[in-house]
């Protein structure tokens, strides 16, 4: 048995069988391109597998050896990859900045870290792996662009026909002249090697007079600059001073590139990661550095804890106790990460959750009271009864005792959410009951939410929370 043979059979132990067998096919037939940065929600929706699964069964195979994970920031207007990082540790604190957009931005985790994955080239050797082998519109399409940009061949055809006025590749210590007729349009000259732009501001009255415009590529990456030209004839002087080659392609910034770039389809989000189960359970050492904090603006967090645990190790002993409250963690564990969540940390007999939506933590708390239900009827006993609360907002991620942890004022106010219950009620704060798909979740199971004012310990003001009863 190869090496290839031997990680595919590990492979198959450890993730689902239909997906291990979808990635063993994809990896030993597919096309270079399909292995490249692989958008793995694309991947589940073109194979008609879970999500959930998908995403297990790629960082099983990451972990295994099969694939390199990426996380690349992406800029949120033209969805180029403005950086890519083989660990999240490497993310950096200041802004990144687009020059295609010449707009800065900070790695917000949220939509603008994308997790992709592309098949190890000790497996593999694919063209990416030797990115600059790649044909010039190649180059944009698996290198610049992001897999969350929806482009087809189709794509390709209406960029050189509408978009583009010229383009070429020019080698490492080389110099070129392009020689273009600009319409009265705004133009970008644009090289995604070394993410350099000169913005032209065609305007006023044509001339038939050669107007000059030279552009240097270097290592430093030259901030974005606009100029004013008129239309007409231009000659365009290019000097490569680098030591890779590079491709200066001049785009017409107009209806059809917007169109162009802005077809867009859902890609694995560096939140997401954070908030699944197998990545926190099998990549603990990729998380984040000591001094890390990385902003998220939106993330719910569920919070459990178990009512009068200490009165019941008193009243059942504690070997009875402790089989039950272990029984009542794996029903929660196992719930939390079916509903697409993930299990921070436990605190004694309490769970602290996170969640991509609010709609999946309130699923998740409705299965969490069944599942209670189901327990205490099992055993015969009335003993395990969970209060759970609910909130949604922005956050740090951030290291804590060696462990990816949350902080900030809305997980404080997910955990005093939680103390409001005196019985097996879950509560609910503003943000998450304003989720359109937590009121079809409501909507659907006929339940009435019962509004309350509540003062929390260590907040301020009180705040509007929901019981559900």
């Amino acid at each position: 048995m190869n090496d290839s043979q031997a990680q595919f059979a590990a492979l198959r132990q450890a993730a689902d069988p239909a997906v291990a067998n979808a990635i063993e096919r994809v990896i030993v037939s597919g096309a270079d391109h399909a292995l490249n940065r692989i958008n793995v929600l694309d991947f589940a929706a073109r194979t008609g597998l879970d999500e959930e699964k998908v995403i297990s069964g790629f960082l099983h195979a990451s972990r295994i050896g099969l694939f390199d994970l990426t996380w690349n920031v992406l800029c949120p207007g033209c969805g180029g990859v403005l950086d890519a990082h083989d660990t999240l540790k490497s993310l950096r604190h200041e802004d990144y900045h687009c020059g295609l957009c010449a707009c800065g931005y900070e790695a917000s985790v949220d939509e603008q870290v994308e997790v992709a994955f592309t098949v190890s080239p000790r497996v593999r050797r694919i063209a990416a792996h030797d990115p600059h082998t790649l044909p010039l519109w190649e180059y944009f399409k698996q290198v610049f662009w992001s897999s969350g940009i929806d482009l087809d061949e189709g794509s390709f055809t209406s960029l050189s026909e509408e978009v583009v006025l010229d383009a070429m590749e020019l080698p490492a210590r080389e110099k070129a002249v392009m020689s273009l007729q600009l319409p009265a349009q705004f133009i970008i000259v644009f090289e995604p090697v070394t993410h350099a732009a000169q913005f032209i501001d065609v305007q006023g009255e044509p001339t038939k007079e050669r107007q000059h415009l030279s552009l240097i590529y270097n290592k430093t990456h030259p901030p974005t600059g606009t100029m004013t030209l008129r239309p007409g004839p231009l000659r365009l002087a290019l000097d490569n001073q680098t030591d890779v080659r590079v491709l200066p392609s001049v785009f017409i910034a107009a209806d059809a590139l917007h169109h162009l770039i802005g077809k867009r389809k859902p890609f694995l989000t560096a939140k997401r990661m954070l908030t699944n189960q197998t990545f926190r359970d099998i990549f603990k050492a990729d998380n984040l550095n000591i001094d890390q904090r990385l902003k998220i603006t939106s993330l719910t967090f569920l919070f459990t804890d178990l009512k009068g645990s200490t009165a019941l190790y008193e009243r059942v002993g504690d070997l009875h106790a402790f089989d039950l409250v272990r029984a009542h963690f794996h029903a929660l564990v196992e719930i939390i990460a079916s509903e697409k969540g993930a299990v921070v940390k436990t605190i004694g007999d309490a769970v602290m959750a996170t969640f991509v939506r609010p709609e999946h933590a309130l699923a998740a708390g409705l299965r969490m009271r069944a599942a209670m239900d189901t327990l205490n009827a099992e055993r015969g006993t009335k003993d395990l009864v969970v209060k759970i609360g609910i909130h949604e907002g922005p956050c740090l991620a951030v290291m804590l005792n060696e462990r990816q942890d949350y902080f900030g004022q809305t997980v404080n106010i997910a955990a005093r959410v939680q103390g409001l219950s005196a019985s097996q009620a879950i509560h609910i704060t503003g943000p998450v009951i304003d989720a359109p798909a937590v009121t079809a979740i409501l909507a659907r199971e006929s339940i009435t939410p019962i509004e309350k004012h509540a003062a929390l310990r260590g907040i301020a003001d009180k705040i509007l929370v929901y019981e559900i009863p």
